[in-house]
């Protein structure tokens, strides 16, 4: 009997499914049901649209045929022309036979090859066709629209499409996870007359409505993940957290030099008001660059110490630790001075854990925690190794929570004698659709307003080859700086102190560079990924071959830097280096000598791009800029104009792509984070959006395209994706553990594995 899971050998034999397996991935029955055709033909299709090099499939009639004696070789040759009414391309047969009786004036076929220009006209070369009527024989192109497949090398279009037949020709039927009082509500075809509707339709209406069934039963597999987890996480018990009257935090508020903005006070109260539950809070805290995310953090710190307990707070990068260090000590003042001389006697004290430390003050501050005498702890990695213990670990704060992989958090989580309050912070603002899909087992808060004084960030993009542009870029800098103020310089890549690119390395891991990527794309231990390398504007060709071209060489950190010496426009200012790949001691050196000024001009990798706070730090030029995503831009960005004077952010690019300058544009159009955050998912697809290159679970564990989904779009799919988030959160309410509904049960356990679970839990 064949079923989803069966092995396609089976059913296609060896050679036609090894090739399938070879080159798609594609090793079940169900594999190949659920490789949807990318676009359909209709029984005529434009021709108008064409480039050499450009794979094209399709439907065009014959309109002339002439076969000629070559004069050159034996044989004959056959010169076709085939139209779609408008638009005329040339067929080449350089040996007639076999193809001169069936490509006759009048016949229509499907036809696929490689396009090329020979004396101003479009060709293809010996292109494989398929007769849509005629003597080829039975095959999917004898009715309904035509499906297009993506490119399996060794077999056509065709071929596809007919192994897609003969596996519906074997199956009778398929598992449907969707209850069927739902798939009656809502209208929903089957799950087996949906795939057909997909591979074999007779109408391209049966294709929108097997699409949207589809969609829909994805989006109920994920929810009910979620809805179970929050379920789950309602039944677990802790101790509430309430700072008492005239502690830390009272102080602490007293001694603020600034007022917290509404949104600031609004999320400080939700967060107090959750902790002092007997049910772990749960929360992401999402807000623009700039919103003032740590003063929240800090305060819900204060609170866990106050009530008795220890904080936490887990930074991806030793840099974002030692900033966070810093500007926390110097926040509390003798308030972090708990015990000590000079100190507060209500005070506590703020530990630092990274894993460069020396061995006696990471001694020290291991004692510390295991005393509690520290009652906030920040660190990397190194917090959540076996020899880190806490007396009472009450609030896990995890910050930039996209470059933790799930082991990690959960590893800090279970530092806690019971289980602790948990706040995951990001500074990425994330689309409502990403929110409610893969944050969906945490509640949410967002700030979006700016604290008072904030300055406005001008943002100009400066093409380079436009050498004026360039220095005056430059001159722009050293303006600035010479009023006092200093700058960034942002580069793709490391490069060596001789200033030679030519050996840049290709990644900037901080503390353990042979850290190995999980498939949810998060290191398994604490990396610093500064570099960008990555070609962030693939050009694709037709049915998805890359376009060729010459790699550019990115401008590095050490070439940079060396060139701007020798401009004279920078004449006589301080500049320095800063990357992940340096010694602990030398980047804290940078950091603090860039903080006290001394430091003019930083040229930087993207090691700055989060938690570094400099006011005095005015203007940002982004050299090849559009390697970088939109979001890291904005990022970026965030970092001048935090002070009282304007800030400049500067966008230097030599590319000439379209996508490429979109994107560059649309960041100097706005400096709405969450307006970025939507068009970097249209832009770049779920998968960057979400910070990881997913790979898929289920039945073979293939690569599930663009992010982690395979028929969803978070762009296009809002509704669908509320609509099965009420539905999955009513199901749970009645079944938690979906004993009536078995084969939703086993869709959710063999489309998320244990992998794919952890990337989607994230909080």
């Amino acid at each position: 009997m064949v079923d989803e899971n069966t092995k396609l050998d089976k059913v296609l034999g060896a050679r036609t499914a090894g090739t399938l397996a070879k080159h798609r991935n594609l090793v079940t029955v169900g594999d190949l049901l659920e490789f949807w055709p990318r676009r359909y033909l209709e029984h005529t299709s434009d021709l108008s649209d064409l480039h050499v090099g450009k794979y094209v499939v399709a439907v065009a009639e014959v309109k002339t045929s002439v076969t000629r004696r070559m004069q050159k070789r034996r044989g004959e040759m056959l010169n076709v022309t085939i139209t779609d009414g408008r638009n005329d391309v040339d067929l080449a047969f350089f040996k007639a036979w076999g193809h001169k009786d069936a490509l006759l004036p009048g016949v229509r076929a499907v036809f696929a090859g490689e396009v090329g220009l020979y004396r101003g006209r479009w060709q293809l070369t010996h292109p494989a066709y398929q007769l849509v009527e005629g003597s080829v024989g039975s095959s999917a192109t004898d009715r309904g629209p035509i499906p297009v497949y993506l490119q399996v090398k060794g077999l056509q279009n065709w071929s596809v499409a007919e192994c897609v037949r003969i596996v519906f020709d074997h199956l009778e039927s398929v598992p449907d996870p969707l209850p069927a009082t739902l798939r009656s509500r809502h209208g929903l075809p089957g799950r087996l007359e949906a795939l057909r509707g997909i591979h074999v339709p007779a109408a391209f209406p049966e294709v929108q409505r097997a699409r949207h069934r589809l969609r829909y039963e994805e989006a109920l597999v994920l929810q009910t993940l979620l809805a179970q987890r929050r379920a789950r996480q309602a039944a677990d018990r802790t101790t509430g957290r309430t700072p008492r009257a005239g502690g830390l935090l009272a102080a602490f508020d007293e001694r603020l030099p600034f007022e917290l903005t509404a949104g600031q006070r609004e999320v400080g109260e939700t967060l107090a008001a959750e902790m002092a539950r007997d049910i772990p809070m749960n929360r992401l805290l999402q807000g623009e660059v700039g919103s003032g995310k740590t003063i929240i953090a800090l305060r819900a710190m204060l609170a866990a110490v106050d009530a008795g307990g220890q904080a936490a707070l887990l930074a991806p990068t030793e840099v974002l630790a030692a900033q966070h260090h810093r500007s926390i000590t110097a926040m509390l003042g003798d308030l972090a001075e708990g015990g000590l001389l000079g100190g507060s006697d209500i005070g506590t004290r703020v530990a630092l854990l990274t894993g460069s430390q020396a061995t006696a003050a990471r001694r020290a501050n291991l004692l510390q925690v295991a005393s509690g005498d520290a009652g906030i702890v920040i660190g990397t990695h190194a917090l959540i190794q076996e020899k880190v213990q806490f007396q009472d670990l009450a609030l896990a704060v995890v910050d930039e929570q996209h470059r933790f992989g799930v082991e990690q958090r959960d590893a800090l989580r279970e530092k806690g004698t019971q289980p602790p309050h948990v706040l995951v912070m990001t500074a990425t603002p994330i689309p409502r659709t990403v929110t409610m899909t893969v944050f969906g087992d945490m509640e949410t808060s967002t700030l979006s307003e700016l604290p008072r004084g904030r300055s406005p960030i001008a943002t100009h993009v400066v093409p380079s080859e436009r050498a004026a542009w360039v220095q005056r870029t430059w001159e722009r800098v050293a303006e600035e700086v010479r009023a006092g103020r200093q700058a960034y310089v942002v580069c793709p890549r490391i490069g060596d102190e001789s200033g030679s690119a030519g050996s840049a390395v290709t990644a900037d891991d901080e503390e353990l560079p042979t850290a190995p990527v999980s498939a949810s794309g998060a290191r398994s231990l604490d990396a610093e990924d500064d570099d960008v390398g990555g070609d962030s504007d693939p050009a694709v060709d037709g049915e998805g071959a890359p376009a060729v071209g010459a790699p550019k060489e990115l401008a590095s950190v050490y070439a940079v830097e060396a060139a701007l010496r020798d401009n004279p426009a920078l004449a006589g200012l301080s500049l320095a280096v800063l990357h992940g790949r340096m010694a602990p001691e030398d980047k804290d050196a940078v950091m603090a000598a860039f903080n006290a000024g001394e430091i003019q001009v930083l040229v930087s990798t993207t090691v700055i791009e989060v938690g570094v706070d400099v006011p005095n730090a005015t203007v940002m030029v982004v050299v090849d800029a559009d390697r970088f995503g939109v979001s890291q831009l904005h990022q970026l960005r965030g970092r001048v104009g935090r002070g009282r004077h304007a800030g400049l952010c500067l966008l230097m690019t030599s590319s000439e792509t379209e996508a490429s300058m979109e994107r560059l544009e649309a960041v100097a159009g706005t400096t709405d984070g969450f307006e970025l955050a939507r068009l970097d998912l249209q832009l770049r697809g779920t998968g960057d959006v979400l910070s990881g290159k997913q790979s898929g679970g289920g039945r073979s564990g293939r690569a599930m395209g663009r992010g982690s989904f395979r028929f969803l779009s978070l762009v296009r799919d809002e509704e669908i994706i509320l609509e099965a988030r009420d539905d999955a959160t009513a199901l749970i309410a009645r079944d938690p553990e979906l004993t009536k509904h078995p084969e939703l049960a086993a869709a959710v356990a063999d489309r998320l594995d244990a992998e794919q679970a952890a990337f989607l839990e994230r909080g």
